[in-house]
């Protein structure tokens, strides 16, 4: 009843291609963005910063990387976790080998790398796609694992073969303590979703959208998809390579490269398919089910006198994350935003039935 637009007249290009066109999704994104930045570091203890919050901004944002690429752009990736390790080591490189560098930079310049590793692994899908992609970008995952355990220069030599950062500190600023980093975190989050939105409503959003729906016919109207494929690759490694880093710097501090494994690259895929492919808001849903997931899993059974093991936790998880894939595959393809998409359309003419 209150999720009305009457009234609500465009008399602009501008208010016609806002991002929020009603009112009340412009207040309410305004309340959280407000309760997010002010209200949430005073009232999470530091356990849920570091089990819950900066895990799911992190991954956030690695999740919409993939989304791009595989929601938007149609192809397939089983191999995106690889890219993160390239944004992680090299971050850890350029920041011990070039210690006056800001972090800001630091981050950009892995994102870039990673969006050069991107498209050398996204050259296959000129010529191949579906499964077969698939399997091309598998190798990619295997391949850097090899990779960053074999070369010791990426690891500095490191008898362990584990690498260690020191706290992030740039224009004055010790980000060392849970709220510090979520508010860090928080404020990357913010930037690479606008700049994500904004992309997906461009040319380029379009032509991958394009290349997605039909990439024949695609080409008719003039679309390149050597372009939009490749770009799309690119794009999509540079926001998993930045949160490759975020990952390493800011939620490890430590790792090896059986951090970047085949296990968080379906994590990654898990995400977007329950979340929603092709929606923004679909990797905010997928990161915050794949995070709270293990942890409900160990704490709702205790609560109710039930202990479980660590491994039938694990068992658990994988078993529920199956039969969630199925559920959506079969009943909603597009995942939890298709949900409330629906519950929103449902809300904007309650209690009328037209």
């Amino acid at each position: 009843m209150f999720y009305r637009e009457n009234g609500q007249f465009k008399t602009g290009y501008g208010a016609d291609q806002q991002m929020l066109p009603i009112l009340q999704d412009r207040m309410l994104m305004a309340a959280l963005l407000a309760f997010a930045f002010v209200g949430v570091p005073y009232l999470i203890s530091d356990y849920l910063f570091l089990a819950i919050l900066i895990p799911f901004l992190i991954l956030t944002v690695a999740a919409i990387g993939l989304n791009l690429l595989v929601g938007y752009c149609g192809q397939i990736s089983l191999g995106h976790a690889a890219f993160m390790s390239v944004g992680a080591y090299a971050a850890y490189n350029l920041a011990l080998r070039i210690p006056q560098l800001n972090f800001l930079v630091v981050l950009l310049l892995a994102g870039l790398i990673a969006a050069a590793v991107g498209m050398i692994f996204g050259i296959p899908s000129l010529r191949i796609k579906g499964l077969y992609l698939a399997v091309a970008t598998l190798a990619a995952q295997f391949f850097m694992d090899w990779l960053f355990a074999r070369v010791k220069w990426f690891t500095n030599y490191a008898s362990s073969g584990s690498v260690s950062t020191a706290p992030i500190e740039m224009f004055g600023w010790r980000i060392d303590t849970p709220v510090h980093k979520y508010l860090f975190l928080l404020g990357v989050l913010v930037v690479c979703t606008l700049a994500a939105k904004n992309l997906v409503r461009s040319h380029v959003g379009r032509a991958w959208m394009a290349t997605r729906d039909m990439d024949v016919a695609a080409e008719v109207i003039g679309i390149r998809p050597v372009y939009a494929k490749l770009t799309a690759f690119a794009v999509s490694s540079f926001y998993v390579g930045v949160a490759g880093a975020l990952w390493g710097f800011v939620h490890l501090g430590s790792w090896e490269p059986l951090a970047f494994n085949l296990s968080l690259s379906l994590n990654l895929l898990f995400m977007i398919i329950i979340g929603g492919m092709g929606s923004l808001l679909g990797s905010y849903f997928g990161a915050a089910f794949i995070v709270a997931l293990p942890i409900l899993l160990n704490q709702i059974p205790l609560r109710l006198g039930i202990p479980l093991s660590t491994a039938m936790a694990a068992h658990l998880e994988s078993m529920i994350f199956g039969a969630l894939i199925v559920f959506f595959l079969i009943v909603e393809p597009r995942g939890l935003a298709r949900l409330w998409a629906i519950a929103k359309e449902k809300l904007r003419i309650w209690p009328f039935p037209h």
